[in-house]
C-alpha cells in the first residue's frame, strides 16, 4: 500500500451529498454540525428544477447553456429562465456556505454530475441524449471541466481557509459502459463507450479542476480500475452493492482512497438509524477481509450513507449522519 497523505483528516465522515426539504440554511447547519471533519454543500432537489443534480450542474457549464423541455434539460440555443433559476440557486448555496462556514479551515467537499452521466441525461436541441454523438461529448467534458475550475474558486473565495474536494457522480456510467442507455424511442439503446475512451474523457476533467476529485457511483459494477485509470483520488460506493472485493482490494492498494457507504440511505423496514457501532464494525469487517492493516483503515476511508439522504426524514439524517461520524471517531481510535 502506498504512503500517500489523504485529502482529508483521519476518522473523517461526510454526506454523499443531497439532503431533504427546501431550507439550505437548515441544511447546512446540519452538515457543519454532524460533519465536523469534512462538511459537503448539501443539495435539495426538493427545490425543484434547478436544484437537481443534471439541472444543477448544467448550470455550472460554460458556453453550453441548458433549460427544460417537456420535462427533461437539454442544451438550448440561448442562456434562459431555467438556467438563470439553476445558477441563482447555487449562489445562494455558495452564500450560505460562506455565511455559515468563514472560518473554516478543514476541508470542504462540492458535488457535480460526472461528464457521462451528464450525456445521458442531457439531450441534444435535435432529439437524442447527447451520448448519441461522440463529438458532443467531448464538447460537454470541456465545458464541465471549465465549469467546475470556476466553481471550486468561487467555493475557495468564499472559504479561503478551506480546502476544496471535489465529487463527481457517476450513477449512469456503468450503464453507458454496457451499451444499456435507452434511445429516446425506447426501442433501442445507445452503443457502449469503451473502457479507455471513458478513462481518457473522464482524466481531462479531473486534470482540469486541480483539486483532488472523489468518482461516486452508488449502482452495482462500479468500474473501479476505470476510476484509478482517471486519476481520481478516491471512489465513493455503496458497501452493501459489491459483490467482487478483489477490484476494491486492488484499488485500494494502488492507493485509492475510499469513501464507503456503509449505512442505509433511508431506514430499514424494521428498525431506524443504525448504531455508531454497527457501522464501524460493517467496515472493519470489509476491511479485514481485504487484508489490509487496521492502522491504515481511518487514514484511507471516509465513512458515508450508501447514497444520498433526499429520500429519508429530517429525523433520520441527523441519526445517520451521527452514526457515520461517530463510527469515523471509533476507527480513529482502533
Amino acid at each position: 500500500m502506498t504512503d500517500l497523505a489523504w485529502p482529508w483528516p483521519a476518522g473523517a465522515a461526510t454526506g454523499i451529498g443531497s439532503l431533504p426539504g427546501t431550507d439550505v440554511a437548515e441544511a447546512q447547519r446540519v452538515v457543519l454540525g454532524e460533519l465536523p471533519a469534512l462538511p459537503h454543500l448539501p443539495e435539495l432537489p426538493e427545490r425543484g428544477p434547478g436544484a437537481d443534480l443534471i439541472g444543477r450542474t448544467g448550470g455550472l457549464l460554460v458556453e453550453l447553456p441548458v433549460e427544460l423541455y417537456a420535462g427533461r434539460w437539454r442544451v438550448a440555443p440561448r442562456p434562459g429562465r431555467d438556467l438563470r433559476r439553476a445558477r441563482d440557486l447555487m449562489e445562494r448555496d455558495l452564500d450560505q456556505l460562506a455565511e455559515q462556514a468563514e472560518e473554516y479551515a478543514g476541508t470542504v467537499k462540492v458535488q457535480a454530475a460526472g461528464p457521462y452521466t451528464l450525456a445521458a441525461s442531457l439531450d441534444l436541441p435535435i432529439g437524442g441524449r447527447m451520448l448519441r454523438d461522440p463529438g458532443a461529448v467531448r464538447d460537454l467534458a470541456g465545458s464541465l471541466a471549465e465549469g467546475l475550475r470556476a466553481h471550486v474558486a468561487a467555493v475557495a473565495r468564499r472559504l479561503p481557509r478551506a480546502t476544496v474536494l471535489l465529487q463527481l457522480d457517476e450513477p449512469s456510467l456503468p450503464t453507458v459502459l454496457a451499451g444499456h442507455v435507452p434511445t429516446e424511442s425506447g426501442l433501442g439503446t445507445y452503443r457502449p463507450v469503451a473502457q479507455p475512451d471513458a478513462a481518457d474523457l473522464l482524466r481531462a476533467v479531473v486534470e482540469a479542476v486541480g483539486v483532488p476529485v472523489v468518482l461516486h457511483c452508488c449502482a452495482p459494477d462500479v468500474p473501479l480500475e476505470l476510476f484509478r485509470n482517471a486519476g481520481a483520488a478516491a471512489v465513493a460506493l455503496d458497501l452493501s452493492l459489491v459483490r467482487d472485493l478483489d477490484p476494491l482490494g486492488e484499488a485500494i492498494d494502488a492507493g485509492l482512497g475510499l469513501l464507503a457507504g456503509a449505512a442505509p440511505a433511508t431506514p430499514p423496514p424494521a428498525g431506524g438509524a443504525p448504531t455508531s457501532a454497527q457501522v464501524a464494525d460493517r467496515v472493519r469487517q470489509i476491511w479485514d477481509r481485504l487484508g489490509f492493516p487496521r492502522r491504515r483503515l481511518a487514514e484511507q476511508v471516509v465513512i458515508t450513507p450508501a447514497c444520498g439522504l433526499a429520500g429519508a426524514s429530517p429525523q433520520y439524517v441527523r441519526a445517520v449522519l451521527e452514526a457515520c461520524r461517530d463510527a469515523g471517531r471509533r476507527l480513529a481510535e482502533d
